[in-house]
């Protein structure tokens, strides 16, 4: 069975990005020889790379732009994208789900048994710890007080106990924190 993955950076606070999308400055402060090392791997072991609307915008504007591995990795990787408001989705690789991302993951979920990975996309994440269908949580944190934001987990959001099962110090002075369920 296939596991679905988040990967996010946030700031020590807790902040995914800042007061406007895209706001992500702090991401410069974590960023290194091992969180690219760290990337490359996880964009090797991807079966898909599962986005929100505005993150998969965001992410399409952007390495489709760029040269180099990982842009290499990003593009060539089938990618999903959920959303209820986009009427194509253009960038390579990619397929558009209008509707039930849950009931589409699952689906997914029983057909493989590789890494489906969540960057970004605070509201998909948001409904799919909601739905329990996360089986790890990857959290890169950036050694930045930020003050204010956007969350990655709202107040609300479905509670649970999670088992650390590896910190990754960075040289950076961030550290990559692993949960499962």
């Amino acid at each position: 069975m296939r596991k679905l993955i988040m990967w996010n950076i946030i700031t020590l606070d807790g902040y995914f990005e800042g007061d406007r999308n895209w706001e992500l400055s702090f991401h410069d402060t974590i960023w290194g020889k091992e969180l690219e090392a760290l990337s490359i791997e996880q964009l090797h072991s991807a079966d898909y790379l599962v986005f929100g609307r505005v993150t998969y915008e965001g992410m399409a504007a952007y390495w489709t732009n760029v040269k180099g591995e990982i842009a290499d990795l990003m593009n060539s990787i089938p990618k999903l994208v959920f959303s209820k408001t986009l009427n194509s989705a253009e960038w390579n690789n990619t397929t558009l789900i209008k509707e039930n991302a849950a009931a589409e993951i699952i689906k997914l979920k029983a057909q493989g048994s590789g890494y489906m990975y969540v960057f970004g996309s605070a509201d998909l994440s948001e409904t799919f710890v909601n739905d329990d269908l996360f089986e790890e949580y990857r959290i890169g944190i950036a050694p930045v007080i930020l003050g204010s934001g956007r969350l990655l987990f709202k107040q609300g959001i479905a509670s649970g106990n999670l088992t650390l099962v590896s910190v990754q110090r960075l040289t950076t002075g961030g550290v990559v924190l692993k949960y499962m369920k």
